[in-house]
């Protein structure tokens, strides 16, 4: 062993090698949480409504789920050259949409001409598509190497870096707001200067992410299980309650995470709605890292989702129960409950996140945990798909009355009835959840003994 590895010289060190390379992928990914706080000066911009640009978020994590679950092996054999695709993807699809949100905007002319379809599905595609393939990739590369280097610690090693996907919006958001707001800048320069910085970032973190030198990764001549060989080493039904309580929580997320903004307006909050975004931003990225690192104490890291799970239940009933939302800001103590809910809400959207890969190598292992997660990863582009379009459906056939809004120089409109009647969705599935996670997903083999450990303690 060289002097550099004995005294933990950076090219051997896991922070240099694992964390903050995670950091530096997963902090600019992230941003893709921010969209809601660019899709209205994009729709104004170029002359079609919010509903449908923000497509352009669905299709990118729907891609997102796609590009993971296709792409897992791939990750899994080679992670540099799966960073660099992310990087390369990820920052083109962003200039890419700064190029067709400026074409859209050169066709419709402040109102004079007409919206151009070209612009939107160059939109579509380098946001969804583009980006999303970028997202994927980039969301895989750095979590299998951060398990190996943090091997006692894993929820707290993935929690790190997935909390930078978190904390991009928090950082993210405000940047966007101010570029936007600069009469130099604009939303067209916006993408083009994030595209720039955000490849820096990721490449950055491509050229210092690296296995420990001690972790042999299977060659192609060598014989490796099957993903399907792996998953039946324990009942389907154990890996089917995994994808399916990941996919609700994050389709309940979604549906009320995608009306934030409108919500934090709604119930009087107008003037610190931005704000209020970060803070809700900063519980997503604690969620990812303190409910990861707290499952690291727990005997059978699915305990943590039954927590996540009674957390999200309890706090929208009591927003349900309370018309905390059609109260519109009537009441502070009412609207502190439903800002609450949304806090609640997104940390432990975070959390769900971040416990999902250690979980899964709990359960199958190190060897083949990248393909596993990517697998699993696809939960969430359906859910991106899932989560925004069930509550626009509810608002469309069940909401009431609009109001609207002014912030920044934009116009945005709510409907409280509508935000209400969400809750009755993601309450019914937060309890579905909670249901699949007592029910489908069994204790570890470590759970279990530490269960008939404790018990043969207690007959001594």
């Amino acid at each position: 062993m060289s002097e550099e590895k004995k005294t933990g010289g950076w090219r051997e060190n896991k922070w240099f090698r694992a964390a903050i390379p995670g950091l530096l992928l997963h902090c600019s990914i992230g941003t893709v949480y921010c969209w809601s706080y660019v899709s209205n000066g994009i729709s104004q911009y170029i002359g079609y409504d919010v509903k449908t640009v923000n497509w352009a978020f669905s299709i990118a994590i729907l891609f997102l789920g796609l590009s993971a679950a296709f792409l897992g092996n791939f990750v899994e054999k080679d992670i540099h050259k799966a960073s660099l695709i992310a990087t390369i993807c990820f920052s083109v699809g962003m200039a890419g949409t700064g190029f067709f949100v400026w074409l859209g905007g050169r066709s419709y002319n402040g109102g004079a001409g007409a919206p151009s379809i070209l612009a939107l599905i160059g939109i579509f595609l380098c946001y969804g598509v583009v980006m999303g393939i970028g997202l994927g990739t980039g969301y895989l590369s750095p979590v299998k190497t951060l398990m190996l280097w943090f091997q006692d610690r894993k929820g707290l090693a993935t929690g790190l870096a997935v909390a930078g996907f978190g904390a991009a919006k928090a950082i993210g958001a405000p940047i966007m707001e101010a570029l936007q707001e600069n009469p130099k800048v604009g939303v067209v320069k916006m993408f083009y200067i994030l595209a720039a910085a955000y490849f820096v970032m990721m490449f950055v973190g491509h050229l210092l992410l690296k296995k420990p030198a001690g972790w042999h990764e299977p060659s192609s001549s060598e014989k490796k299980p099957s993903i399907m060989e792996v998953l039946k080493t324990k009942p389907l039904t154990n890996y089917i309650g995994i994808w399916l309580m990941f996919f609700l929580n994050i389709t309940c997320g979604l549906a009320i995470i995608s009306y934030e903004k409108q919500l934090f307006m709604t119930v009087g909050f107008v003037g610190v709605a931005g704000t209020l975004g970060a803070i809700s931003a900063v519980f997503n990225a604690g969620g990812r890292l303190g409910f990861s690192a707290w499952a690291d104490t727990m005997k059978d890291r699915n305990t943590i989702y039954k927590l996540i799970f009674i957390l999200s239940i309890v706090f929208t009933a009591i927003a349900l129960i309370t018309n905390g939302i059609v109260n519109q800001g009537q009441s502070s103590v009412l609207a502190i409950l439903v800002v609450a809910l949304i806090f609640v809400v997104n940390a432990g959207y975070g959390g769900g996140f971040s416990n999902v890969p250690t979980l899964l190598s709990d359960h199958y292992g190190m060897g083949s945990i990248s393909a596993i997660h990517g697998i699993t990863l696809s939960a969430w582009g359906f859910a991106g798909i899932a989560g925004p379009q069930l509550a626009g459906l509810i608002i469309k056939l069940f909401g009431g009355d609009t109001v609207t809004f002014e912030s920044h120089g934009k116009t945005y409109i709510a409907n409280p009835l509508g935000y209400q009647r969400i809750l009755i969705a993601t309450l019914a599935l937060y309890a579905l959840s909670l249901l699949v996670c007592l029910i489908f997903v069994k204790p570890t083999e470590k759970a279990l003994a530490a269960k008939k450990a404790k018990a043969e303690a207690k007959k001594n």
